[in-house]
């Protein structure tokens, strides 16, 4: 005996959700904006900040158009071709930005490096006004996205997105007032060092999390043996073993597992409610509704193949 939920939502679900997609299409719009008038910017004024703030900006706005590809599809009922739909495209897609940030942040550091003792020259005014203007249209796709970070993961990460992108603009304006007004040219590669040891931190977490959850890792802070010791301590359950967790997506974590109950719950007919008590004990201390759960006697355990079987 086995129950699970379905993995996508209903055909009524999906009609009610909240429809997100108009403003992510605004912010999406804005900070690709950012990504044109910065790599103008660039070219014109030789700035690596800039060029560094480009490609952050770029992975931002490749962000914001998963997180737009997800409201679209988050609101489509699931089929039987496709149990989980695309969730996990915003996993894949992830995964090649933290990547691509991470490439830049080194490419900045070595270029930093020999720009430091021959730092080329910058147009400081320029910088300024493409600094400015990518600013503003920051604000602006941070204000579009405001009122709704709270909504679920997907509006709040796109918010982080705009909000993090904001901070590296910042960093070039400063330098390209410190040029205007001292001269100091090698504020802009100070600015770019700035700006990619303030990416590397989160590409690196990007690059972890998405790989735990393409090897399906258990999620982060699920701990298995207290998930056990609750199913173990409901009434007529004898064992628990292949226990599995894992993440679809963001903010879907996955259960599993087979529960060895007494012989005479079987017989009973007792073993339903048994089943309902411990998915409501998994959701409601563990917070997880995708569960499934195969009920079994001990000699169905004893007979199954050697190589399922898990601790």
């Amino acid at each position: 005996m086995s129950a699970g939920h379905s993995h996508g939502p209903s055909a009524d679900e999906a009609a009610t959700a909240p429809d997100f997609r108009r403003k992510l299409g605004i912010a999406f719009a804005l900070v690709f904006s950012i990504v044109l008038a910065q790599g103008v910017g660039a070219w014109i004024t030789g700035s690596l900040a800039l060029l560094v703030d480009v490609v952050h900006s770029l992975t931002d706005s490749i962000g914001l158009l998963v997180a737009l590809v997800a409201a679209i599809l988050m609101v489509r009922p699931s089929d039987k071709r496709r149990t989980w739909g695309f969730r996990r495209i915003e996993v894949l897609a992830a995964l090649g930005q933290a990547l691509l940030l991470a490439g830049v942040s080194v490419y900045a550091l070595v270029e930093a490096v020999q720009r430091w003792s021959n730092p080329p020259e910058v147009a400081g005014a320029e910088l300024l006004i493409f600094g400015v203007v990518a600013l503003a249209l920051n604000v602006a796709a941070a204000l579009v996205l405001a009122s709704s970070r709270g909504a679920n993961f997907n509006m709040r990460a796109a918010f982080l997105e705009v909000l993090m992108d904001a901070l590296g603009t910042l960093a070039v304006i400063v330098s390209a007032v410190l040029i205007m007004t001292t001269g100091f040219q090698r504020a802009d590669t100070i600015a770019a060092v700035a700006i990619a040891l303030m990416i590397i931190p989160r590409a690196v977490l990007l690059i972890r999390e998405t790989t735990h959850v393409l090897m399906e890792f258990t999620p982060a802070g699920l701990d298995l043996d207290q998930v056990r010791a609750h199913i173990l301590a409901i009434d007529h359950v004898r064992e628990v073993h292949d226990l599995h967790a894992s993440t679809v997506a963001t903010g879907l974590p996955t259960l599993s597992a087979h529960i060895v109950l007494d012989d005479e719950c079987f017989e009973d007919g007792h073993a339903p409610q048994i089943l309902e008590t411990v998915r409501h004990c998994v959701a409601e201390h563990f917070h997880i509704e995708h569960a499934t759960f195969q009920l079994e006697t001990g000699f169905h355990r004893d007979h199954e193949p050697p190589d399922i079987r898990h601790p």
